[in-house]
């Protein structure tokens, strides 16, 4: 089911040692994100959707939820921002505890070392070495993409990042209503096409899964945070790229994501639309996997 988007760990798989404490201190408070803040004075909507491909993923039905004001990130937190908070709080995620993250099998170099996959989704590939600042692997960095979403960070690391900078993550309602831009019961946040007129939109695996992608949308892997033309309130990409964190719970044991990414595909994860959503364990990452962030409007 929602493995094939964002791979779990598994119980009983074991951390070194305990999470480092962040306390809220302010630090990034008067630190814009990337790309501003887009101010929403809330309202009521259409959430979800009559026609999901997926009625395990609970979508639907489509009904009115009404929102409070906020203030939600027009972009990801980018790996400059991150990289800001684990300098300023010495802070180790998830992936680098338990010492490895899943990476697509594709980004992996032929001579890459051999490597486990996942049981029923084999392009996710146990890696050693893979964390935020390295996301294919130890002989990976961040040279070229400080302005593209920081991946393999879990649910709780995205927590510690939100109690440094003075924010939140967002409830799903809140993400639903500001990714959709206004646009009750269209699929995308620009309407009813995915590339409308030809044009492409977002960030998604085009061409043949897994084997072979055309990145015919520009990108293969992800792309800036700030890349393609912004919704009607001024978000960019809230489909496709990363998935992105959200507080609520997606059943008792995981939490929701949204929006899904650059490896979505329709043959198997027709996820890419503003509706979607799926689930994941609190301390679970993978290379495709990031998080925004909200406040008080």
């Amino acid at each position: 089911m929602t493995a094939c988007c964002a791979p779990r760990r598994q119980p009983g798989t074991e951390a070194t040692g305990a999470p480092a404490p962040v306390t809220g201190t302010g630090a990034a408070r008067s630190r814009a994100p990337h790309g501003g803040w887009a101010v929403l004075s809330g309202g009521t909507f259409l959430m979800g959707s009559d026609s999901s491909p997926y009625p395990e993923d609970r979508e639907g039905p489509a009904r009115e939820v009404t929102v409070d004001g906020f203030a939600i990130a027009a972009t990801a937190v980018t790996n400059a921002e991150f990289a800001a908070f684990v300098a300023a709080t010495g802070y180790v995620t998830d992936a680098e505890r338990f010492g490895w993250s899943f990476v697509f099998g594709g980004f992996l170099p032929d001579d890459f070392p051999p490597t486990a996959a996942a049981a029923a989704t084999p392009w996710w590939r146990q890696v050693f070495g893979a964390a935020w600042n390295h996301p294919e692997g130890p002989r990976t960095t961040l040279a070229d993409r400080q302005d593209h979403p920081v991946v393999h960070v879990s649910y709780d690391d995205a927590l510690a990042y939100c109690r440094w900078a003075g924010a939140r993550l967002p409830a799903e309602a809140e993400w639903e209503y500001a990714a959709r831009g206004g646009l009750d019961g269209k699929p995308y946040p620009w309407g009813e096409e995915r590339d409308p007129g030809g044009a492409y939109r977002m960030n998604i695996f085009r061409g043949s899964f897994p084997h072979r992608n055309t990145a015919a949308d520009g990108y293969r892997s992800t792309c800036p945070v700030d890349a393609f033309e912004p919704n009607a309130h001024g978000l960019f990409n809230t489909t496709g790229n990363v998935w992105e964190w959200c507080a609520d719970r997606f059943t008792p044991g995981t939490r929701v994501l949204k929006g899904g990414s650059h490896l979505c595909h329709e043959s198997y994860c027709l996820r890419y639309r503003t509706s979607a959503r799926m689930g994941n364990t609190p301390d679970s990452s993978s290379g495709n996997t990031g998080f925004r962030v909200v406040r008080a409007g």
